[in-house]
């Protein structure tokens, strides 16, 4: 593998995780979907290469599902959901942007010390791949547990599963009926989770998940 194979893969990786703390950022709705999409999009671009690299054809059906599906209709999907329910367009968070962005920079830090660690003997290119994906995965997690909108939750879970793609691709590859029934599965999730959004901001006029455990409290 030449430099600039390895170069061009490391950029791609390590650029998900710079879309991974753009997420973290937000503050607005419409501009947490736009990025999103972007994040799916530096996937679908990272799958790809490593496509090339590891001359594995099945790699391009994961790269064209993260480009339709996650790039462009679950976005696109969202957007009007968002505007159908008229849902705040600001996101509630549990702890601030700065504190937040520090954990993540904190977790990107711990994931680089184990997975490198962990992985000292195997290729060199699937060792990055492998600590990038554990970095966005944590920080999907994290995205999920600070913030208190359930359509910015849906949206840490997604970047989550990103990063689970990334992994599965750089550690050369994965079984195209795997790729397939995940893809499968993140829609099938994507439409359940639509249909309870309806239901939640019909039935509680909000999507704030604090305020669900508090009507849930006054409830008992």
């Amino acid at each position: 593998m030449n430099g600039l194979t390895f170069d061009v893969a490391h950029l791609l990786a390590g650029g998900l995780v710079l879309v991974s703390f753009m997420l973290l950022y937000q503050d607005r709705l419409y501009a947490l979907l736009n990025v999103f999409a972007i994040h799916a999009l530096v996937l679908a671009l990272s799958v790809a290469w490593q496509a090339f690299i590891q001359d594995a054809p099945h790699l391009y059906v994961t790269a064209l599902i993260a480009l339709v599906f996650k790039a462009i209709v679950i976005p696109v999907a969202l957007h009007r959901i968002v505007a159908r329910l008229g849902i705040h367009r600001e996101i509630e968070t549990v702890v601030g942007i700065g504190p937040t962005m520090l954990a993540g920079i904190a977790l990107v830090a711990l994931s680089m010390v184990v997975m490198l660690r962990v992985t000292a003997n195997a290729d060199p290119l699937a060792r990055q791949d492998l600590a990038f994906a554990l970095s966005v995965l944590l920080l999907g997690l994290l995205m999920m547990v600070t913030r208190r909108n359930a359509v910015s939750q849906v949206i840490g879970f997604m970047s989550l599963e990103d990063g689970l793609v990334l992994a599965a691709a750089g550690a050369k590859g994965m079984p195209l009926v795997v790729e397939i029934s995940v893809a499968f599965s993140i829609l099938v999730a994507f439409i359940v989770i639509g249909v309870f959004l309806f239901r939640i901001r019909e039935r509680f006029d909000t999507v704030d998940v604090h305020a669900l455990d508090r009507f849930r409290g006054e409830r008992r």
